[in-house]
């Protein structure tokens, strides 16, 4: 017999000829062997499933896991140490009835409660941990679900550790009324104490999660992981759909409509959620300001020769309008590019956590010579189909919030920043403005002039106006040889002044706009060579000087607080 028919009804011939019996015959399948998905329905042999991290072979949805399975999944073996397994709650409206309920699903589930929480190790690393399970009145917060979570968040403040929550959950418990609400804002607090000591919390979403979860501890991670698909959202869609009399769009409130628009960092299949997971917490294990420099490798020796061989005999100084058009061409290395070459295991995240995901800007984590470091990078395409998915590297206020939310993850944990700036300009579409284009930018000048964080901008393109400052308040601020950086582009310049845009040439000759006029003005610190002409086979020349530089600048900051570092950045810009 097929899988699939193993749950269809069946009728058994009658012993009269040309006659069917309608009495029902129960398929003879051993108890235990088939689950069945809820998404496809099909039948899957509970092994296959099991082995295959709890996802339907035949169309990819999600079974929910228990609890304690998951731990199983995500955590080293025989490292779980289980806390406050004994902790219930009471019945604080006195619901008629609840303790029996309670009790019903104690017994059936073997849970005291509706998540589980403790310490273990993934990976070697040693982490709090805590999961909801959905079969415990679907996970609903009341009083023992908030305190469970409060007491290991206290206790991994305490201990020094980070603490990684799954959600999984219905919302608050209606049982127990008012009380379940403060849970919301105790568990809240007790993840502020713990962010406030400068520890890692990360928060992984599993469908579903909603209500008061969604409203307290699910959407306060330094970093949000989700499940693909997941439902998540405060009000569920049925409420809201009966609320408003809206149809609501495909894949509302779902992981990948989230991603989209702002509030996830990024989706991770199970499979990956292991390996995810420990990689994070390996890049927030190292933290502190000291930087050792390595022994030059074979690769930096290469890149020394190539770099040499690259260095062309001086020609005739390129005029300000060439120098516009060359960091316009196409072909020119964009952030993207200079990411790859410089740092390993980059890692982006993903949205402002307020309304979008804004990709002309792109920022993560990376490895820099082995240390920790956030990368920001304003964002142009290398195709014509990216460069309008990028916006031309036009950032709205999203991606400056997005860029600003990892600036300020960075000055948590102690990392450095290093940003590559190449805009034309800040986006001013009308709803850039209904969004705040001008309060986004003024918001970064103010946070970024006082990061007590070592601050590095590179200009490696355009650099136009306060969209281009918006990630530019940096400790040094350095600028491609071909970069232009003004407070406008010569065509608005001429615009403005001369009411003729035709006039961009002339304009760009008395702006003041390249990088030898810069570093006369004062306003960068170095010029990095191009070694005949960005593009792709001077790019590696390029990052073999750049690192070298970097490993320098990052050694000056070793030893300095963080108020001193501050204090450097604000006397630099204060000079002007």
């Amino acid at each position: 017999m097929k899988l699939e028919n193993m749950f269809k009804k069946t009728r058994a011939v009658s012993g009269r000829k040309g006659y069917i019996s309608l009495r029902e015959r129960r398929p003879e399948v051993p108890e235990g062997l088939l689950r069945k998905c809820n998404k496809c329905g099909s039948a899957i042999i509970a092994e296959d499933v099991k082995r295959g991290y709890y996802i339907c072979p035949k169309c990819g949805g999600y079974f929910r896991v228990h609890a304690y399975r998951r731990i199983e999944m995500i955590t080293d073996d025989g490292t779980f140490e289980e806390w406050d397994k004994e902790l219930v709650g009471g019945n604080p409206m006195d619901y008629k009835g609840y303790p029996e309920k309670l009790a019903a699903v104690q017994e059936k589930t073997k849970l005291t409660e509706a998540v589980v929480t403790g310490k273990a190790e993934i990976n070697g690393l040693e982490t709090v941990i805590g999961v909801c399970d959905g079969r415990f009145l679907m996970s609903s917060m009341g009083e023992a679900v908030g305190e469970k979570i409060a007491r290991a968040v206290e206790r991994a403040t305490k201990e020094r550790l980070p603490v990684i929550l799954f959600a999984c959950s219905g919302g608050a418990r209606m049982q127990e009324g008012i009380i379940s609400l403060m849970q919301m804002a105790k568990t809240a607090a007790a993840l502020k104490r713990h962010s406030d000591a400068g520890l890692l919390y990360i928060s992984v979403l599993t469908d579903p999660t909603t209500g008061g979860v969604t409203a307290s501890f699910a959407m306060l991670g330094d970093v949000i992981l989700a499940e693909p698909k997941a439902l998540i959202g405060f009000a569920g869609p049925r409420v809201i759909e009966q609320t408003i009399g809206e149809k609501l769009p495909k894949g509302f409130q779902r992981s990948e409509f989230l991603l989209e628009h702002g509030f996830i960092d990024r989706i991770v299949a199970r499979e990956e959620q292991k390996t995810v997971l420990s990689e994070i917490l390996q890049m927030h294990q190292e933290s502190g300001r000291t930087y050792k420099r390595g022994a030059a490798s074979e690769r930096d020796a290469a890149l020394e020769e190539q770099m040499e061989a690259l260095a062309a005999p001086e020609e005739e100084e390129l005029s300000a309008w060439e120098r516009v058009q060359i960091s316009r061409m196409k072909d020119r290395p964009v952030g993207s590019d200079y990411i790859q070459t410089l740092f390993t295991d980059f890692m982006e995240f993903h949205g402002d956590r307020y309304f979008a995901d804004d990709k002309a800007i792109i920022g993560g984590i990376a490895r820099f010579h082995g240390r920790p470091v956030t990368v920001i990078a304003q964002a142009k395409g290398t195709s014509t189909k990216e460069n309008i998915e990028r916006n031309f590297g036009m950032p709205s206020p999203d991606g400056y919030r997005k860029a600003l939310r990892l600036m300020k993850q960075a000055e948590k944990f102690n990392r450095p920043i290093i940003s590559f700036v190449n805009t034309p300009g800040a986006f001013c579409g009308v709803e850039a403005e209904e969004r705040g284009q001008g309060e986004a930018i003024a918001r970064n000048l103010l946070e970024m002039s006082a990061l007590k964080v070592p601050v590095l901008c590179i200009l490696i393109g355009e650099g136009g106006s306060g969209g281009a400052l918006a990630t530019a308040v940096g400790n040094e601020v350095w600028m491609m040889e071909n970069a232009t950086y003004s407070i406008l582009s010569p065509e608005g310049f001429a615009s403005i002044l001369w009411k003729d845009a035709d006039r961009a040439r002339e304009a760009s000759e008395v702006m003041n706009i390249t990088s030898e006029d810069l570093k006369r003005l004062g306003v960068i610190e170095r010029i990095v060579p191009e070694y005949g002409g960005a593009d792709q086979s001077t790019v590696e020349a390029i990052g073999g000087y750049l690192k070298e530089h970097i490993k320098e600048f990052l050694q000056k900051y070793t030893g300095m607080t963080g108020e001193q570092i501050a204090e450097e950045r604000y006397e630099r810009f204060r000079k002007y």
